[in-house]
């Protein structure tokens, strides 16, 4: 492109936020005098980004909050649509947020602007007859999973993997006493981490097998002290009195720290999502749990809506069991207390697993910003129709 682009991008959440102020660095070593605008935060801001409308302005989490602000998104994505197309950018790029960017990106394609959706929704594991639709929108969607653009691919799709940017920012196999010490925990007892995910409809639901796990275990004559990682004071807040409710289980709380908890700990039991990601990086063994809302799980189940064998990142990046996964009623206590003490006895089992998850980390490390850089510049690069 002989001149410089014009690019729009669009993040409505903080994780994009942060995915977009790296890619527009990125971008402004191939393009320093690129001109970016849309909506986005604070991360976007720094990397010289032109906000027409914060990121804030989008990020609604839950389904009555959605409906709710419903008709303002509505207005908002209009006013953007247009703002969009009398602008004319070279690409817009809609990082995540899939239910507000993916009908955005099928208009502004429709316009003959060219369009990137960065993060591909899960539609591999469920909804798989979403590709089209992602097709539809995107003339290029960016992976983060070296698995996703076969899928695609599959269902005539153009996708490019570009690796995963927390690989980039992770530190495989981190000191587990270094860990302990910047959480203030003593190094030479037995530590087992409890992560029960960052929603408190996950922490209600699996707070009490978890605990019910460690006490198992200590009743077993198993002298571990229990972490739990939690994602905020609201949940944190939940935990206590799961463990208030357990009565004798005592289980520290750390806030905001999940990696280092993480990093501390012998062996890890953690809700399915990205504190598996983020368990495999670190490389620990863990143990994956999960429990859906009882009509949730009849309706997937009855309707097959789960698509993939496996719910955890760790085994669908695999492709094969390297660590349990306990799902509904078989998230119990004594389950997962067997499974977290089948890691503890294997040290053979154990190496094996660092090594794979060592290797998953090299495939995921790829210089994501720059990856995605490099494929956005490719479909600038190409001639216009």
């Amino acid at each position: 492109m002989a001149r410089a682009p014009r690019i729009a991008l669009v993040a409505g959440e903080a994780s994009g936020d942060q995915l977009g102020g790296k890619l527009i660095r990125a971008l402004r070593e191939r393009y320093p005098d690129a001109a970016c605008f849309g909506v986005g935060g604070r991360h976007m801001r720094e990397a010289g980004f032109d906000t027409w409308w914060d990121r804030d302005e989008l990020s609604v989490m839950g389904l009555f909050e959605v409906v709710r602000h419903l008709p303002r998104l509505l207005k908002l994505r209009k006013a953007l649509l247009a703002r969009l197309l009398e602008a004319r950018p070279d690409v817009l790029i809609g990082i995540d947020a899939p239910d507000f960017n993916l009908g955005l990106e099928r208009r502004v394609r429709a316009a003959g602007i060219r369009t990137v959706h960065y993060v591909s929704p899960t539609v591999w594991a469920w909804r798989s007859g979403r590709a089209a639709t992602i097709g539809e929108a995107a003339d290029l969607v960016l992976c983060l999973f070296p698995f996703e653009p076969d899928f695609y691919r599959d269902h005539g799709v153009n996708a490019r993997y570009t690796g995963h940017p927390m690989a980039d920012a992770i530190d495989d196999d981190p000191d587990p006493v270094a860990a302990r010490a910047a959480l203030g925990l003593p190094a030479g007892q037995g530590l087992v981490a409890l992560l029960p995910g960052s929603r408190g409809s996950e922490v209600s639901r699996l707070a009490g097998p978890m605990l019910a796990a460690a006490q198992a275990l200590t009743q077993r004559g198993r002298a571990l002290r229990f972490v739990a990682g939690l994602a905020d004071e609201r949940t944190a807040a939940l935990f206590r009195d799961a463990v208030h409710d357990a009565g004798d289980v005592e289980c520290d709380i750390v806030v905001g720290r999940s990696l280092d908890v993480m990093a501390a700990a012998d062996v890890v039991v953690c809700a399915s999502g990205t504190a598996a990601l983020e368990c495999l990086l670190v490389n620990r063994p863990l143990v994956v749990v999960y429990r859906l809302a009882a009509a949730t799980h009849w309706l997937a189940a009855t309707f097959r809506l789960v698509k993939s064998r496996f719910i955890s990142l760790p085994n669908l990046l695999a492709d094969e069991a390297l660590v349990p996964e306990l799902i509904q009623e078989a998230a119990s206590g004594p389950a997962i207390a067997d499974a977290v003490a089948s890691w503890l006895d294997d040290a053979e089992s154990r190496e094996r697993l660092r090594r794979r998850f060592s290797d998953i980390h090299l495939r995921l490390r790829r210089d994501a910003a720059a990856s995605a850089a490099a494929a956005v510049a490719d479909l600038l690069e190409l001639p216009g129709e």
